[in-house]
């Protein structure tokens, strides 16, 4: 629905841009036509320039709000798919919180991760996608047992660190980097606050 009404903007875009273009060729032959023929005529002239500049703000009016319509329903869909985005991550981490502090892993935990992986493929980049899988990796080899020991809890943590750092850089890398913070500083301090936890 929301591609359909950005191509119904951009057809009447064209339209109003075509309109445009027929009223500036269409109303500078009319004008030098009316400048010779009525001449004698008082403010015949003025009259015909009164209704073509009428005409002509009209249709750029009309092709300015639906420029702007179109940018603020990008917008609009930019910020739901980022609320949705977020939303998976922090279900994702939470869900990842309660087996992490049970210390074990059960077959219900287990079909949860792997929907929770596949809300994942839909929303996350190619590099979340590729952490989270390299997590997955540590997560599955330390959990083979059900059971998670300190030394599995301590490389689940570091996986985990450095997926949260793709996750971050996926949702407010642009932020990150407006305020001068290389990736590299952000991952070095999210794996220094781990390691200080340990």
């Amino acid at each position: 629905m929301h591609q359909q009404t950005l191509k119904k903007l951009r057809r009447e875009n064209l339209i109003y841009f075509f309109l445009a273009a027929v009223l500036v060729v269409g109303g500078f032959i009319f004008l030098r036509y009316e400048y010779y023929v009525a001449n004698e005529f008082p403010f015949t002239q003025e009259v015909v320039l009164v209704i073509l500049g009428v005409i002509a703000t009209v249709l750029v009016t009309a092709l300015l709000l639906n420029k702007q319509t179109e940018v603020e329903l990008r917008k609009e869909g930019n910020i739901k798919f980022l609320d949705l985005k977020t939303r998976i991550y922090m279900e994702f981490l939470e869900h990842l919180e309660a087996v992490m502090r049970r210390g074990k892993t059960s077959h219900e935990d287990d079909i949860e991760l792997q929907f929770l992986t596949h809300k994942l493929a839909l929303v996350a980049n190619p590099e979340v996608l590729k952490q989270y899988h390299d997590f997955l990796e540590v997560f599955s080899s330390a959990t083979e047992d059900d059971t998670i020991h300190d030394q599995e809890e301590d490389l689940i943590n570091q996986a985990l660190a450095r997926l949260t750092v793709a996750i971050r850089h996926d949702l407010i890398g642009e932020l990150d980097e407006q305020a001068n913070y290389s990736r590299r500083q952000i991952s070095r301090q999210i794996i220094r606050n781990i390691r200080t936890l340990d």
